[in-house]
C-alpha cells in the first residue's frame, strides 16, 4: 500500500514516527529505505517520540526530522528541525542569514537553551523512565479492559510508553471527559489539535472504528512525573464513571447483551 502511494514525481515522503492519539510507533527505518529506493527524500515528524523513546537519525535513515520542545518539558514554542548534511530545502523565510541562511529572524536564545537542557534531562534516564512508565501504562490498560465492551486502540507492542487510548462502547467521550475533569483527572478524547471539534477522531475512524465506538474514546498520557498513586486513583475513578454513564445511555441498553 505504502509503495503504491509513491509516484515517479514524489519528492518528499513525511510520516509520523509515533502517532499522537494512539501512540503507534511506525517502522521508520524501513519506510525511509523504500522512499530512498524511489528517489524521494524522507522526513519524519518525531514530536511525540523524542524524549520518550530512543531516536537516532542515522539508525532511522531519515533526511529530516522535526521535534517540539514542550513534549519533553522544554518551553512552549521552541522546536528543532534536523536536516541531513547535503540536503538543502528551500528557504521559507527570507531577510537574514540566521540558521545558516535557511530561516531569517532573531533566535529565541532562552527557549533554545531550555530545549537543550530539557532534552539532556529527558535522555539521561530514558531507559529507566521507559520501563517504569510502560509498566504503569500496562497496569492501567489491563485494569480498564476488564470493563465489558472496551477496547485498546493501537498496537500494544509498538506503542509509546506513556500513551493509552481506550474506547468504551455505549458512552459519549465528552461526557466522560467532563466527569473525569470533576474528579481531577486531565484527559482527552482525541488530539489537542482537534479539541474544538465534536466529531470523532479521524485517526480512530481511519483504523476502522465505527462512529459510535470512536466517540467513546479516552486518551491518557503518562510521563516520568506520573506516580503509582496516580494510576491507583485513575483505576478507582474511571470504571464507576463509565458504568454510571452507561446507565443513562440508550445506546448501551441496545448493545450490552449482544
Amino acid at each position: 500500500m505504502y509503495k503504491r502511494q509513491i509516484r515517479e514525481d514524489t519528492a518528499l515522503v513525511s510520516i509520523m514516527l509515533a502517532n499522537n492519539e494512539i501512540g503507534t510507533v511506525q517502522p521508520i527505518a524501513e519506510l525511509a529505505a523504500i522512499a530512498h529506493a524511489h528517489g524521494a527524500w524522507f522526513h519524519t515528524d518525531a514530536v511525540q517520540a523524542v524524549g520518550h523513546i530512543p531516536v537516532d537519525v542515522k539508525a532511522l535513515g531519515v533526511d529530516m526530522l522535526s521535534l517540539s520542545g514542550h513534549k519533553f518539558h522544554a518551553p512552549k514554542g521552541v522546536g528543532a528541525l534536523y536536516v541531513k548534511k547535503g540536503i538543502l530545502p528551500n528557504i521559507f523565510m527570507d531577510g537574514g542569514a540566521q540558521e545558516k541562511g535557511r530561516r531569517a529572524g532573531t533566535e529565541n536564545l532562552a527557549s533554545i537553551v531550555g530545549l537543550g537542557e530539557a532534552i539532556t534531562v529527558a535522555t539521561a534516564s530514558l531507559e529507566e523512565n521507559m520501563a517504569r512508565i510502560t509498566a504503569m501504562r500496562d497496569r492501567l490498560i489491563d485494569s480498564l479492559l476488564q470493563l465489558p465492551r472496551t477496547r485498546l486502540n493501537g498496537s500494544r507492542e509498538h506503542r509509546l510508553p506513556g500513551n493509552l487510548n481506550i474506547s468504551f462502547e455505549g458512552i459519549e467521550g465528552e461526557s466522560l471527559l467532563l466527569r473525569l475533569d470533576m474528579a481531577g483527572i486531565c484527559a482527552s478524547s482525541g488530539s489537542a489539535c482537534t479539541s474544538g471539534s465534536l466529531d470523532p477522531s479521524h485517526v480512530l475512524m481511519a483504523i476502522g472504528l465505527k462512529h459510535e465506538v470512536a466517540h467513546g474514546s479516552l486518551r491518557l498520557s503518562l510521563s516520568e512525573l506520573t506516580t503509582e498513586e496516580d494510576i491507583d486513583y485513575i483505576i478507582t475513578q474511571v470504571p464507576p464513571i463509565v458504568e454510571g454513564l452507561r446507565t443513562m445511555s440508550p445506546v448501551w441498553e441496545k448493545i450490552k447483551d449482544l
